[in-house]
């Protein structure tokens, strides 16, 4: 129903937030105190929200009733023009929007989700299904301040100035949707299991497999280092080639023999001062690959997380940034927002700074390096660290340490390379000398570079070198040789991960983490320790797509060109055209593929109703196992229920099992089988003594354990 305007009806500004959370506080700012069950209103806004996107693609269903069953012979779907849907898990808060739309008060609509790619997508897919036909425009601020948003109100920019980019996310999601489902139904039906790929994870998956086949295919080597003990510091011997590996076991034991009592000149020194710079702020990735390293955050986690101390506790800027730069207009802002954080550990530096002139360099401010939002910073909202969680504070540290870092000087160190003439051979020793720590100190001293933990020993720099002169004559303690074997290529990490799909293009910084999670859910890569591996369904799947499918270049290219359609610089008809073609030639891969596919998950455990062999399943309760034979719906839980029962010849507990006479109790690692009393699961009368009193030694906590362990046995007794 419409809201009557008459004469003295004000009209009012329809405002759309991205979510509850972030429309409350829009509200409050803007002076609305009406509450409603989903808006806020007030004199002159009304403010409303999304859960998300209330407005997707359409599924396949929606076009033709046929695409309910999957089968290889009704692909591709090629809709001629892609529809919209309302979700319907969100419907409700749809059709409130909708009601607010209609009002005949509302005079305009500013779009106040997410300023980035997705959050202008939700928005116009609402506005689409809604059919708006008024003006709108666009609040686009970088943090969720009080200030931030009175400021960006003050500044609404014209609805029509994010059209590109509205056209690169839809585009996005077009291709997505294309050849997402496409593949995925070709390859589930082609092989009769299901396989996820996709126009970014697929590339992904593939880069891990790389490195997979890159470590099995290595073959590790023995060497030797031939190292001189010169007392306060020690030289590497070197070849020709300036390797220090020496491969030849025996030579380089002769080597030492040849060369323990030479004598050692100094035939080469060199010192030469150097400069290191701060290190550049923040953007998403950088900050997801230091939280990875140093504290072994997902980068799933790092995003929930950050996005909390936005949005939350509005202490940091918008996060979903590739910039690791600011604008010049945000010099003004920058002893604001150190006044705001100087407490607890940062108080002494900050209040330094805010004494003294601000160096502020192209290293820093960098209009040209500044796309849709600047680095992330902390805000100018007064830092209340008792209020973030342990999780929360560690993030903000990382991102406080280095926004300090950007205003120090550059660290200062003097490199001393030294070259030892021992006999006929070089040796060669490295050493840094700290002049001043600039920058470092932000980080109370405890920086440390990505790749230290990296380095080989023999690349290490060494703190400190003697004074010596060339032609100086070294004392030689003794020489001797210490053994390694070559490495293979390190598992990626994430950080490693996000570094390759940052350097590929694949996905954007607020699409990478959910890629990673996407593949981690879908049972195609595993997390063991701090690294990601293909799983053996993983594998498969990348031999199962199309050789453009699984390499980076294709993807990143396409990622391009949705960029240049965001800056104006290209055409979203012709990128849909190659998504189509693409999407054609992909199915008719699949269909035409010789290949098979044999599941990696099968047990040796068979179905009880059919015979069939088991599948091991993982799901958020746990493992399952489930029959292989698609007729049969048999399926049971997997984790290990172990017995008080211990083994008789290695003493561990056993594995309580079911066969076909009952339960049994079978050692894993002897193979020892002993079957339960009855064979229904009961344990022995030893055994139920020896737990009883095991629970009644124990305090009790309301009711007393052992009398209700007791009144169980013995039901269970006479049942």
């Amino acid at each position: 129903m419409h809201t009557p305007v008459g004469k003295d009806v004000r009209m009012k500004s329809l405002v759309l937030a991205e979510k509850p959370s972030v429309a409350r506080e829009i509200a409050r700012v803007l002076g609305c105190r009406n509450n409603h069950k989903q808006y806020i209103e007030g004199p002159d806004y009304v403010v409303t929200w999304a859960l998300g996107h209330l407005v997707g693609l359409a599924e396949p269903e929606d076009y033709d009733k046929k695409y309910q069953q999957w089968k290889l012979e009704d692909l591709p779907m090629m809709p001629e023009r892609m529809k919209l849907t309302v979700l319907r898990e969100s419907s409700h808060q749809f059709k409130a929007v909708q009601h607010l739309c209609k009002r005949d008060d509302i005079k305009e609509l500013i779009i106040a989700t997410d300023a980035a790619r997705e959050g202008e997508l939700l928005a116009r897919w609402i506005m689409q299904m809604v059919k708006w036909k008024k003006p709108f425009r666009r609040l686009w601020i970088s943090s969720q301040t009080d200030k931030a948003i009175k400021e960006g109100f003050k500044k609404l920019r014209p609805g029509s100035d994010f059209d590109r980019l509205y056209e690169s996310a839809r585009c996005r999601a077009e291709a997505d949707w294309l050849i997402g489902l496409n593949v995925t139904r070709a390859l589930t039906c082609k092989f009769e299991t299901p396989l996820s790929a996709g126009r970014v994870q697929t590339p992904t998956l593939g880069m891990l497999m790389t490195r997979e086949q890159e470590i099995k295919n290595f073959r590790s080597q023995e060497y030797d280092m031939l190292i001189a003990d010169c007392g306060g510091f020690e030289a590497i011997w070197r070849g020709k080639n300036g390797d220090a590996r020496q491969f030849n076991l025996d030579d380089s034991h002769a080597l030492m023999k040849k060369l323990s009592s030479q004598p050692a000149t100094v035939s080469e020194l060199k010192k030469t001062k150097k400069q290191e710079p701060h290190p550049l702020a923040y953007d998403l990735t950088e900050l997801q690959r230091d939280a990875n390293r140093r504290y072994g955050f997902s980068a799933k986690q790092t995003s929930n997380v950050l996005q909390r101390l936005y949005e939350q506790h509005k202490v940091v800027t918008y996060p979903r940034t590739d910039s690791r730069y600011l604008s010049s207009d945000m010099t003004g802002t920058l002893k604001e927002r150190l006044s705001a954080m100087a407490v607890g550990p940062y108080a002494p530096l900050a209040k330094q700074l805010m004494k003294q002139q601000l160096v502020v360099t192209k290293r820093i401010v960098d209009d040209s390096k500044v796309t849709d939002h600047h680095a992330i910073i902390p805000t100018d909202e007064p830092l209340r660290l008792a209020n973030l969680s342990t999780d929360e504070r560690k993030l903000y540290d990382l991102i406080a340490r280095r926004f300090l870092a950007l205003f120090l000087p550059a660290a200062v160190y003097e490199q001393v390379v030294l070259t030892l003439s021992i006999g006929q051979e070089t040796f060669t020793s490295k050493g840094r000398t700290m002049l001043s720590n600039g920058w470092r100190q932000a980080y109370d001293d405890s920086w440390q570079e990505e790749d230290d933990a990296d380095r080989s020993a023999n690349e290490r720099e060494q703190e400190r070198i003697p004074q010596l002169a060339v032609n100086d004559k070294v004392n030689v303690k003794r020489i001797y040789t210490q053994r390694d074997r070559t490495k293979p290529p390190a598992r990626y990490t994430e950080a490693s991960l996000l570094t390759q799909m940052e350097k590929h293009s694949l996905g954007t910084p607020a699409t990478r983490a959910d890629i990673i999670e996407k593949l981690v859910a879908s049972d195609t890569i595993e997390r063991e320790g701090g690294h990601l591996k293909p799983t053996g369904k993983g594998v498969q799947l990348i031999e199962l797509a199309s050789p453009e499918l699984r390499t980076p270049e294709l993807t990143a290219k396409w990622e391009q060109e949705l960029e240049h359609i965001a800056k104006g610089k290209g055409r979203s008809g012709e990128f849909m055209k190659g998504i189509r073609q693409m999407t054609e030639q992909l199915v008719s891969g699949v269909k035409t593929s010789e290949a098979t596919y044999k599941p990696h998950n099968l047990t040796h455990s068979h179905c009880p109703n059919c015979g069939t062999r088991l599948l091991e399943k993982k799901t958020k309760r746990g493992k399952i196992l489930v029959c292989s034979n698609k007729e049969c719906d048999y399926k049971r839980s997997n984790e290990k229920q172990l017995s008080n029962r211990r083994c008789p010849q290695c003493h561990k507990k056993m594995e309580i099992k079911n066969g076909k006479s009952g339960k049994y109790v079978q050692c894993l690692s002897c193979n020892i089988v002993e079957k339960l009393e009855g064979g229904n699961g009961r344990l022995k009368k030893h055994e139920e003594r020896k737990l009883i009193k095991k629970y009644e030694q124990k305090e009790s906590i309301g009711s007393n354990l052992g009398d209700l362990l007791k009144a169980a046995l013995e039901k269970q007794s006479e049942s």
